[in-house]
């Protein structure tokens, strides 16, 4: 099968975290699996962080626009399901409202994965000022009786990013942060962010003490892979029964998105 990964990064503004995250992912995906890299379009960010950005709704709620319209270009460019690996799981509901090819977001897979593994998950995340939207994507999942909590981890994107040539600080603060959160309650730890998931992932950090940390990038690959495999087999499909599910005419999204000027950003080929 063939899968589209999407990043709410640059991708061509970290090279390393690309050739790092492009390993993992042909790691932890079956061999007859082919995940294909996406990220943003260059330019969509200031600088290669883009966390600046996405501390505000506002702009989430804007480039949220390139997630759903990767997703119609990894429909029309025959993808066999479409991933969304950045832990705010932007416009999820929206593209897969959109969308006939199976959807999975990188934060609902980790937590529903979470689940299976434990009775609480905690989330660590270095986007301090995402924590409440986190919490609010548990309630949406109907999950929040299962969170512990979610919390800072101490220290920052380009702590990660250097991190991936001395890892051993950033290992050690994440230890410490994920022990706090399982004085919380927390038997299972999910990574906030996938540059951290893969820093970790590459240090084969899978337990603080007897706490499970969940890689889940490997999650997302799985569920993607799961949902593709249960669409041919079986014929399970996404509901299309209510007002967040039912698939839009095809017609009226082409005649809104060229109203919009947004026709434009629909990737017609390979990045």
């Amino acid at each position: 099968m063939r899968l589209w990964h999407q990043s709410f990064t640059v991708l061509e503004d970290l090279p390393d975290y690309a050739a790092a995250l492009a390993r993992h992912l042909r790691a932890v995906s079956r061999p007859d699996t082919e995940v294909v890299l996406h990220g943003m379009r260059p330019g969509t960010f200031r600088s290669e962080y883009p966390g600046t950005d996405l501390r505000y709704g506002t702009f989430q709620h804007l480039h949220a626009n390139q997630f759903m319209l990767n997703g119609l270009a990894a429909e029309k460019q025959g993808y066999d399901g479409y991933m969304i690996t950045t832990i705010p799981d932007p416009a999820l509901a929206e593209t897969r409202s959109l969308l006939r090819i199976p959807v999975v977001g990188y934060g609902e897979s980790a937590m529903l994965v979470a689940c299976m593994l434990g009775r609480r998950f905690g989330i660590l995340n270095f986007i301090e000022e995402i924590g409440p939207q986190l919490e609010e994507n548990v309630r949406r999942y109907g999950l929040g009786s299962r969170l512990a909590g979610v919390k800072h981890v101490g220290f920052g994107f380009h702590d990660v990013a250097r991190g991936f040539a001395a890892p051993a600080e950033i290992v050690a603060r994440f230890c410490e942060a994920a022990r706090e959160m399982a004085g919380r309650g927390a038997d299972v730890i999910i990574p906030g962010e996938a540059v951290l998931c893969v820093l970790l992932a590459s240090q084969r950090l899978t337990r603080v003490d007897d706490v499970t940390v969940i890689d889940a990038l490997a999650a997302t690959v799985k569920m993607a892979e799961m949902m593709v495999e249960l669409r041919r087999v079986a014929g399970v499909e996404m509901s299309r029964a209510n007002y967040f599910t039912d698939l839009p005419p095809a017609g009226r999204v082409e005649e809104l998105l060229r109203f919009y000027g947004l026709e434009r950003l629909v990737r017609d080929g390979e990045t």
